[in-house]
């Protein structure tokens, strides 16, 4: 985590500093061209595009990241249990913010050494450094989004001149990654969802034969539901299937 955080931290420091010592009368945008050709955008422009890349970072952690199969998973997992507001939805966020974390610390670290080290380095642009840091996360999305959710989005968009899954733009990959995600999490949310509703069932047919019709099945069957979930050490399990549901623990 402190790998991740100071560098990104040191190159706003970094940039902060040129831009306050700056002329008045220096324009906003300059372009200048390298020998090689290369192109790079003023230091102001570039901290503009960044601060603007900042308001995406909530819907990128969510739709771009393991997040959204972990979230809907915890969801259907509480529901499951008959739990209103235990564990709270505050508890639910962090679980699966420091699990996505765990999750992507892989990604995470291509990202640092094959574009954020480069760049501090002023070994590569701006430009460059965006394209190295997209691959890994590209990467990540592909491994994880079914092909049929691809091809439909591409049907969609329209799109004629995508000849295999590693040309396809992050438009269209973001929605279909979001939709394998929310089939997957539905996947495994019925699977949690199908020993509880035995539990139900069961309590509901006893408390019926018994003339108890007035006594709630969901008040009987709770601490049932709750000592299953305890003795087969339920979140153990939970939190290790959703890691390795991403590929992780493999041989």
């Amino acid at each position: 985590m402190k790998r991740l955080l100071l560098p990104f931290l040191g190159l706003l420091m970094g940039l902060v500093p040129s831009l306050a010592l700056a002329d008045p009368g220096i324009p906003a945008i300059t372009l200048t061209t390298g020998p090689d050709g290369t192109q790079q955008y003023s230091v102001s422009l570039q901290i503009l595009g960044l601060m603007t890349l900042l308001t995406f970072l909530p819907a990128m952690v969510i739709l771009m990241t393991s997040f959204t199969r972990i979230i809907v998973v915890l969801a259907i997992l509480r529901q499951a249990l008959g739990l209103q507001q235990t564990p709270s939805n505050q508890v639910l966020l962090g679980m699966a913010l420091f699990l996505s974390l765990f999750i992507m610390t892989p990604v995470l670290d291509r990202v640092y050494e094959d574009a954020l080290v480069p760049y501090m380095g002023e070994q590569i642009g701006a430009l460059e450094a965006m394209e190295r840091a997209k691959a890994p996360v590209k990467d990540f999305m592909l491994s994880q989004t079914r092909i049929t959710d691809i091809n439909t989005f591409v049907e969609i968009s329209g799109r004629t001149d995508i000849a295999s899954v590693d040309e396809v733009p992050m438009t269209v990959l973001i929605p279909a990654f979001v939709t394998s995600e929310l089939k997957t999490a539905f996947q495994i949310g019925f699977m949690l969802f199908v020993p509880f509703l035995v539990i139900d069932l069961v309590v509901a047919s006893v408390l019926m034969a018994m003339g108890m019709m007035m006594l709630s099945p969901m008040i009987v069957s709770l601490p049932f539901k709750i000592m299953l979930f305890v003795l087969v050490d339920g979140w153990n399990l939970v939190m290790g299937t959703l890691a390795t549901s991403f590929g992780l623990g493999g041989p």
